[in-house]
Parts: C-alpha cells; structure tokens; sequence
C-alpha cells in the first residue's frame, strides 16, 4: 500500500506528518516506522507523526520517534503539526490538541512563526553537573564553554545512557551563553533518535529554564540558537522551582508532499 505523507521542519528538526484521522494506522509498526525515517532507505527524519481524530479536541498527536517507539512530547513535532493542521483546513490560526502529555495550545502569528503552550514544569532537579527537569520530555541540561568542540557522539551519547536517569534514559543538552548578547546557544543529544538533532523544542524550553535558574536572571525571555535556526522561549516562573506558561515560538516550514511504499 502507499501512505501519503507531508515532510515539514521546525529548525531543522524534521518530521514525516500523515494524517490518520480517516485510516486504520495499525500498520504502522515499529520496523515500518523505523524504516521510513531512515535516511538512506526511507524518507528521512528525525521522527514521524500521526494526527489522529480527538473526540474533545481538534486532533491527537501521535509521535514516534526515529527508532520506531512512541516517544514523549517534542516541540518542534508539535508546531509542525499546527501548521500540517492548518493547512488541512483541521484547524485556523489556533488549534487545541491532545499530546501524550495533555492538552496544548498553538497559534500560528502574523509572522508565519507558530506558538506552541508546553507542559508546566513541576519541579527542577539541581544535580552536580547540571538539571534535570521535564517539558514534555525529561532533560539533562549542562552549562559548557566552547560548545563548538564537544564531541556530541562520544559526550551526549554517554550521559544519555548514564543509569542514574533510569531505564528510558535522558535527552542531553550542553548550552552556552553567547557573551555578547542574551542568546543561549543550545547543542542535543535526543534519545531515540540517538544522535544529535540540528534542534529540540522542549530542550531549548528546558536550557532557557534552566538558564534562568541558573544565572539568577529576572528575564523569562530567552532567544535561543541552535543548529537548524533560532528559537523564543517565554515562560512563567514560580516558587519552589515551578514554571508555567511556557511557550515555544519558531517557524514550522512545510517542505514537500509524497507517498512511500509500506508493503502489502
């Protein structure tokens, strides 16, 4: 059978999008997935995505990651998907979605740029070398100099397999603040993927929290580069290392349409 599907990316971070509301996805195993996002073999991307029919809601977000397992909240797969919706006419400039961690909120600006509402943080683990927190995904966040040089195959890799961060691991951020101006500059390591991504929405969200914690800031503005392109983070923070109202702001680029062959 061939699946018709829409490639998008947000900074670089890059997803296959198919709409499911109307089809039997069962289909869509693990292998299936893992092969579609291989980028030799298949399409390519960081992680695939299903929307599919929310009986309170204008769609479900369904995300799997590029090894094929259903993985936790991503942000940059989350304004995608209001852009995907948007342009399938699911949903206008505003949409509220089910995700696998609850309810989100995006809105697409007068700039193209989409909004996406993540989860609140409950609580910042302070730890020796760093944070660990979860915005949708759990984050360990590390403050480096000379980001440029660490090897992320060798470091990122070791800290996310580290036991301490349990069975499921941890994604791995190493941040860097730009001297000369507010930016932090952000590199990950994502789980799943098991590699770096060119950009991780709910790792910006998670080094912009932590930056502000970390520095003492009174900013809860936080521009962030990555790789792939550059980030706004706003956030809300409150006592006992809480944050609410946090929001991740970026372009969500459609790049093509196409159909992929799934076998029989």
């Amino acid at each position: 059978m061939l699946v018709h599907f829409s490639k998008y990316h947000g900074t670089g971070n890059d997803f296959v999008m198919i709409d499911g509301r109307e089809m039997d996805t069962s289909f869509l195993n693990q292998t299936l997935i893992r092969r579609i996002c291989h980028r030799r073999f298949g399409v390519g991307a960081d992680g695939l995505i299903v929307m599919e029919k929310s009986k309170g809601y204008d769609f479900t977000m369904k995300y799997f990651n590029s090894d094929g397992r259903e993985g936790t909240m991503c942000g940059n797969g989350g304004r995608c998907i209001a852009a995907f919706a948007r342009r399938l006419g699911v949903a206008g400039a505003e949409t509220t979605f089910e995700g696998i961690d609850g309810i989100h909120f995006a809105s697409i600006l007068s700039s193209g740029e989409i909004r996406l509402k993540l989860s609140d943080v409950d609580g910042i683990q302070k730890l020796e070398d760093g944070y660990l927190l979860d915005t949708g995904s759990p984050h360990f966040v590390k403050f480096v100099q000379n980001l440029d040089q660490i090897v992320m195959e060798l470091e990122g890799k070791e800290i996310r397999h580290q036991s301490r961060f349990g069975k499921e691991g941890v994604n791995v951020n190493f941040v860097e603040p730009d001297k000369g101006t507010d930016t932090l500059h952000v590199r990950t390591f994502e789980r799943g993927v098991e590699a770096e991504t060119w950009s991780c929405g709910t790792g910006v969200a998670a080094a912009a929290i932590c930056s502000y914690f970390h520095f003492k800031s009174d900013k809860v503005t936080c521009q962030v580069n990555t790789k792939g392109g550059d980030l706004q983070v706003n956030f809300q923070a409150k006592p006992n290392l809480q944050v609410t109202d946090i929001y991740l702001t970026g372009p969500a680029s459609h790049v093509y349409d196409g159909s992929i062959h799934a076998g029989d």
